[in-house]
Parts: structure tokens; C-alpha cells; sequence
């Protein structure tokens, strides 16, 4: 499936787009986040929590060839030295483990981020981020300070493998070119924006995991070219 945005519409998500907190708050009443013991981060990586989950923990550690992400409060965890410029492409494989029963059968989501700047600073941080979840839907959201702002609203993709699918994992990539930002889940296309209101992807690159989930991530990978 292959949906694109157009140049009004992006703009207006950009810069009209209603932050999110209300809904947030209402969410983290029926879901409340699951307590969980920190453990030291892989060497090299960086981590940070949510501003709402400022006061929660999340454990990501080295299992195997890859990671394992076990979330209470939800977070981001990138690698300094995958800093990129622009023009690349990042990917990884998720296997979520165990349901997440939250949100009946939607579920809360994981994926990847791009363009992270300042992410030390609340006030200023900025990131661009693209998820999938359980029930089979992405989500693509820019956030920027303390606010979130949606940029392609929870959507139904046929390519994203819902948990109780066999295989139950998804790949994710992030294709950041001259011309557009592309999105795929398992090798298929499912939303792309114009880098006319898509311009500055400088930054960090790394992994994003809402809270209450455990997720298996195996082959994250940063290279340079974005088509």
C-alpha cells in the first residue's frame, strides 16, 4: 500500500497540528505504565525518557545479535556516532513478545526516529519518529519541545504483521532522500512526504519504544543513501 501526503496537507500538520497531551493523559489513566527495574545501557547508546516518563524506568539491553527492550515509561535510544547529515536510511526488526493488552487488540507501538536534535532539553528537543503497532497500524509523528504534533494519524497498512500473525515481527526503515521522506514496513511503502516541509532530518537516528511493551529489535542499521 502506498500513500503519500500532499503539500497542503503536511503543512497543515506541521503547523497547525494539536498537541497531544490531553490525549496522552487520558491514555496513562487507563494504561498505567509498568514498573520496571533499570539495567546499564549497551556501551555507546543514549537514552531518554519521555517527558512524562520522566519519573518511570525502561530496561534496553544486548540479547543475542541484537537488543531487547523491556518498557515501562517510553523512551528513545540512539548511538552518537550514527549522527547523520543527510541522505540515508535506517532500519531495524522488531518482535514484539508479548501482547500488550493496554489498548485491546491496537496495542501499544515501537519503531525508529530520525533528525533527533538537542534531545538533552526538554524545551528544545526535536525528532521525527515512525512506529508500527499490534493491531496493524502505523503512525508517523513530529515532536518538537514539549509538543507532539501528528503528521500521518494512526492508518491501517496491510504490510505491518499483526502479533498473532506468523511471522509476528516487522521491519521498519526510514528513507530519508533529496526529494522525500519514504516510510516501509517489510519491504512495502506505506506513506512517503515531500522534503519541502520535510527539510531539516540532520541529527540523531535511533529506536523508539512506547511504554508497557517487550520487544526483541535485531538488525539496526544506519547507511548512508536514502532511495
Amino acid at each position: 500500500m502506498r500513500r503519500s501526503m500532499t503539500a497542503c496537507s503536511v503543512l497543515a500538520a506541521l503547523a497547525v497540528a494539536t498537541p497531544v497531551c490531553a490525549q496522552q493523559q487520558q491514555a496513562k489513566e487507563k494504561d498505567p505504565t509498568s514498573v520496571v527495574t533499570a539495567a546499564p545501557l549497551p556501551d555507546g547508546w543514549s537514552m531518554r525518557m519521555d517527558d512524562k516518563d520522566m519519573t518511570k524506568a525502561a530496561k534496553f539491553v544486548t540479547m543475542g545479535a541484537g537488543f531487547h527492550v523491556t518498557s515501562g515509561g517510553a523512551a528513545i535510544y540512539w548511538q552518537p556516532k550514527d549522527e547523520q547529515k543527510d541522505n540515508y536510511t535506517v532500519s531495524a526488526n522488531f518482535r514484539q513478545t508479548t501482547k500488550n493488552v493496554g489498548h485491546g487488540d491496537l496495542g501499544e507501538a515501537y519503531g525508529l526516529f530520525v533528525g533527533g536534535r538537542d534531545l538533552s532539553d526538554a524545551s528544545k528537543q526535536t525528532y521525527l519518529y515512525f512506529e508500527a503497532r499490534q493491531g496493524g497500524q502505523i503512525l508517523i509523528n513530529h515532536r518538537a519541545g514539549n509538543e507532539v504534533h501528528k503528521i500521518v494519524d494512526w492508518t491501517p497498512a496491510a504490510s505491518v504483521h499483526k502479533f498473532d500473525d506468523s511471522p509476528n515481527t516487522n521491519e521498519l526503515s526510514i528513507k530519508v532522500a533529496s526529494d522525500s521522506v519514504r516510510f516501509l514496513v517489510n519491504g512495502t511503502q506505506v506513506q512517503a512526504v515531500s522534503r519541502q516541509q520535510l527539510k531539516d532530518l540532520s541529527g540523531n537516528v535511533g529506536i523508539r519504544v512506547n511504554h508497557n511493551l517487550d520487544v526483541h529489535v535485531a538488525g539496526f542499521a544506519v547507511k548512508s543513501g536514502g532511495k
